[in-house]
C-alpha cells in the first residue's frame, strides 16, 4: 500500500498532515528517508519508523463515526452515498449493524466480524441507546407497552425502556437491545404516532463522543474495544 495510507491509518493525521511530516524528513523505510506520499510499502515486511519510532500496523481497526444522514450503512449502494465513504482507511470497513438513511449518530465500523457479531446479536443483550422526537406526547401507556414488549407483523420486540428528556419538545429516551430493520420506528408506529427525528447515542457502554462533528470518525481506544467485547 502507499505510505501516506499508512500512516494516516497509524494515527499520524490526515493526507494532508501525512504529506507534511514526510517532507520533514522524519519518515524512514528500512533505513532511507521516505518523502514521496506515493511510495509502496509492505506492512508485513518493510520497517517504517517516524522520528526513530517504529510504525506498527494492526490487522483489525474499530472506528467510531458520527453518521449524518443522507447516508446508507452499507458498503456499496447504486443510488446513494455509504458510510464506509467517510472514512479513509486501507482496510476493507464494514458498518456493526445499521442506521437509517434518516438516521444519525453513533455508528461503529470495522474489519473484523466476530466483534461485529458480539455487538449485534440480540443473545448478548448490548443496550443501543437512541434520542427521538415524536410527532404526539408520550404517556404512561405508551411506555409500559415498551417495558412489556412492543409486538409487530414479524417479531415481537424484547423489553424497552422509554422515557420522556423534554415533553415539551416531545424529546425521548429509547433504549433496545435488539436492531432489526426500522425497528425504533416501527415501534412508535404500532403506538400510532410518528418518528421526527432519529440518533443513536449509545452502544453498550460506548457513548459517541461529543467532540465528533457530523460526518467526522476516530478510532476507538483499547479500552473502548475491550469494554464493547465484554
Amino acid at each position: 500500500m502507499r505510505i501516506d495510507k499508512l500512516l494516516a491509518h497509524a494515527g499520524y493525521g490526515t493526507r494532508n498532515d501525512v504529506k507534511k511530516l514526510l517532507k520533514s524528513g522524519v519518515v524512514t523505510l528500512n533505513g532511507q528517508i521516505i518523502k514521496s506520499a506515493k511510495q509502496q510499502v509492505d506492512e508485513n515486511k518493510d520497517l517504517i519508523k517516524v522520528d526513530q519510532e517504529e510504525v506498527v500496523f494492526t490487522q483489525n481497526v474499530y472506528y467510531m463515526l458520527n453518521k449524518p444522514q443522507g447516508y446508507v450503512s452499507a458498503t456499496t449502494d447504486l443510488l446513494h452515498p455509504v458510510v464506509t465513504d467517510l472514512i479513509d482507511d486501507v482496510h476493507e470497513l464494514f458498518p456493526v449493524g445499521r442506521l437509517d438513511i434518516d438516521t444519525e449518530g453513533l455508528l461503529l465500523l470495522t474489519n473484523d466480524g466476530q466483534f461485529a457479531h458480539h455487538l449485534t446479536s440480540p443473545r448478548h443483550h448490548i443496550d443501543k441507546i437512541y434520542e427521538a422526537i415524536i410527532d404526539q406526547e408520550i404517556d404512561d401507556s405508551d411506555i409500559n407497552a415498551f417495558k412489556e414488549g412492543i409486538e409487530l407483523e414479524d417479531f415481537t420486540c424484547q423489553s424497552a425502556d422509554l422515557k420522556v428528556i423534554d415533553a415539551d419538545k416531545n424529546l425521548v429516551q429509547v433504549t433496545i437491545q435488539e436492531g432489526k430493520y426500522h425497528q425504533v420506528k416501527r415501534m412508535f408506529q404500532s403506538r400510532g404516532k410518528e418518528v421526527l427525528y432519529l440518533r443513536r447515542i449509545q452502544i453498550g457502554p460506548l457513548k459517541l463522543d461529543s467532540n465528533l462533528a457530523s460526518g467526522e470518525y476516530r478510532l476507538l481506544t483499547s479500552t473502548e474495544i475491550n469494554g464493547l467485547s465484554k
